[in-house]
């Protein structure tokens, strides 16, 4: 017996093979299967046009055996075997993909698309995957119309033999002899029925074919007479269970599977405890064909607004699973996303664990993304009440995607965003705010605060509440941001109440304003004086109505960035800090007091200047910085 050495004759490529393409060594197992899967296609497709290929086998399937004490895992198939030849041309060259050829000639034979013939294999490296946990590896194989069995057998690199064996029936028998365990390596996990079962489940669930072992399980022994106080004796038996489901729910028709099916096939897949609150269903051809079943939880999962949580939809390629969480399916403002994608026409790598052409990914990632956006709407209009719930849920996640990219995503993700409405006391979207707005309303008004209930009570939305325009409150941190990054929506602009022009006064109240900024702009420049660097202007109010005081800002960072930056680690930064403006309402009654005490009391006009400062601050839900001379101050007005 002749030992022969592999034809690609480099040990340092098997080597490369075993220890560098792949990145986990269970994937052996998925290749196996994979392999045998072929094998099983091709006898099926001959048996279509072939007579004499139909019958060969009782029943298509693969089987699991394990020896512990020989420390031998036997995987065996009733697929189409190999000839002499094929051994030699398949297991005797490194890289030879006996799947790629059958699928090629069938193809130019039969003149059929080239997805005709699906079968997963298309390298020729999975067999050899195997050395990464054997030994020694034994091949059985018989193939279909022919009598003679034939045996190969290696231990690595070294090179194989093939001799003339007996085997009952078509099909091939793998026969692996497991590497010795060491510190950092358990090997002997192969042998376990549970990591088996754990692996087949993991990669190889919706293999076509029945994934077969036999399974040592306990049943209570039956006794004729039954005694209440004896204790319930228990025997072992074996019992053939089939590991997989073979069938994905995904690749079903939409009458096969009910919500309830999808519900549940998601909480178990994904390890929920609730419903999704949507779910999508994918069916696309064309350049690129795929199938896919996306969820939406009904509920931010554990540390999803943190670093550590990763974001991916499972690639399948012909229902065996290539990656557990593909990122490039799914843009960030949708990762909340979960779900499993399946295509047979994905380009893969040689360890099918990445792709080779991310064109591909993209096309399929930008329709996904269209999917799940088309699908949000349609909720939002027809379920209001589950979208609200969703907003609640994942509405930051699409305000930051607004934001991320220097706004790159805005007109995908404005249209899905929700505001609380200072008139309809609810949350309504931008689209509808729009249809809403009055025939003069020149721009799209909105307040920021910390609830709906404190921006109610801010003086500033007195004007706009007067002329019956509607606002939209924002009470995130991000919010503010996300109008500033989208500027406008249907050609209206986004107003902050604590604008300067807010396009609300006419030329009559334009005219009066310039008069008493001449008649006090000795006094408001007194007031600047009095508080110093604590404010950037003093000014006289166009906004406010009934209230005396407010403080806007005189730069792009507003009051509430500077509350978001403030609360960020390390503080805010003096750029990123409002340059504060205290505006003083020339048409209350405390103003006529500030007038009279900067004409006949300075000090006190001070005082009141101070005092004015610390109730803008209060009322902007701004600290004080100095609590207690804001305190002294008004104590030494009522004494």
């Amino acid at each position: 017996m002749e030992k022969k050495l592999f034809q690609a004759e480099s040990k340092r490529l098997l080597d490369l093979m075993i220890h560098s393409i792949y990145t986990h060594k269970e994937i052996f197992l998925r290749e196996l299967i994979s392999n045998g899967s072929d094998a099983m296609d091709k006898l099926h497709y001959l048996s279509l046009t072939d007579e004499t290929a139909r019958g060969v086998v009782d029943k298509f399937q693969m089987k699991l055996t394990v020896d512990p004490e020989k420390r031998e895992l036997i995987l065996s198939d009733t697929g189409i075997g190999m000839t002499l030849e094929e051994l030699e041309a398949n297991l005797g060259t490194i890289a030879k993909s006996g799947s790629l050829q059958f699928k090629e000639e069938m193809t130019k034979a039969e003149n059929h698309e080239q997805d005709t013939v699906d079968i997963i294999g298309q390298f020729g490296v999975g067999f050899y995957s195997a050395f990464m946990v054997s030994k020694k590896v034994t091949v059985i194989t018989k193939a279909y119309n022919s009598d003679q069995a034939y045996c190969w057998e290696s231990e690595g690199a070294d090179g194989y033999t093939i001799t003339p064996c007996e085997k009952d029936g078509v099909g091939t028998t793998i026969i692996m002899t497991l590497l010795d365990d060491t510190e950092e390596e358990k090997y002997s996990e192969y042998l376990e029925t549970y990591k088996l079962k754990s692996l087949v489940k993991k990669y190889s669930d919706y293999v076509r074919y029945p994934i077969v072992m036999d399974v040592e399980k306990s049943r209570p022994i039956e006794k004729e007479e039954a005694d209440e106080n004896e204790e319930i004796e228990y025997e072992t038996y074996v019992e053939e269970e089939t590991l997989n489901s073979m069938i994905p729910i995904w690749q079903r028709s939409r009458s096969e599977v009910s919500d309830e099916d999808c519900n549940q096939y998601y909480k178990e897949k994904f390890y929920d405890h609730e419903d999704p609150i949507l779910t999508l269903r994918v069916n696309a051809e064309g350049a690129i064909t795929y199938k896919a079943m996306l969820f939406i939880p009904s509920h931010t999962p554990y540390g999803y607004y943190t670093k550590e949580f990763e974001k991916g939809l499972q690639l399948y390629s012909s229902g065996v699973m290539i990656m557990d969480k593909c990122a490039d399916l799914l843009p960030e403002h949708f990762r909340f996303v979960k779900g499993i994608v399946d295509s047979q026409d994905l380009s893969l790598n040689i360890s099918r664990e990445l792709l080779q052409h991310d064109r591909q990914l993209k096309v399929i990632a930008s329709n996904i993304e269209k999917k799940i956006k088309s699908e949000l709407q349609k909720l939002m209009k027809n379920h209001r009440e589950k979208y609200e719930q969703f907003f609640g849920q994942f509405g930051l996640q699409l305000k930051y995607g607004v934001v991320s990219d220097f706004g790159m995503h805005k007109e995908t993700l404005q249209d899905l965003l929700l505001f609380h409405s200072s008139t309809e006391n609810k949350l309504v979207s931008l689209k509808e705010y729009v249809e809403r707005m009055k025939e003069d309303q020149p721009y799209i008004y909105y307040a920021c605060g910390e609830s709906v209930k404190k921006i109610d009570q801010l003086p500033q939305t007195e004007p706009v509440r007067e002329k019956g325009y509607e606002m939209l409150y924002l009470v995130d941190d991000i919010d503010e941001f996300v109008f500033q990054t989208l500027m406008k929506y249907a050609d209206k602009e986004f107003k902050s109440i604590n604008g300067d022009d807010l396009g609300l006064e006419s030329d009559a109240d334009k005219k009066q304003m310039e008069e008493q900024i001449e008649e006090n702009k000795d006094l408001l420049t007194f007031v600047k004086e009095a508080l110093k660097d604590s404010v950037h202007r003093v000014i006289l109010s166009k906004k406010l109505k009934s209230h005396p005081v407010c403080l806007s800002s005189d730069s792009p960072i507003s009051l509430e960035m500077e509350k978001y930056f403030k609360a960020m680690p390390g503080g805010a930064t003096p750029d990123m800090k409002a340059e504060r403006v205290l505006e003083l309402n020339p048409n209350h009654a405390v103003f006529t007091a500030l007038q009279d005490a900067y004409k006949n009391d300075q000090e006190k006009a001070k005082k009141y200047a101070e005092i004015l400062y610390y109730q803008a601050l209060l009322i902007a839900d701004i600290s004080l910085e100095d609590p207690a001379r804001y305190t002294d101050l008004v104590c030494e007005l009522m004494k």
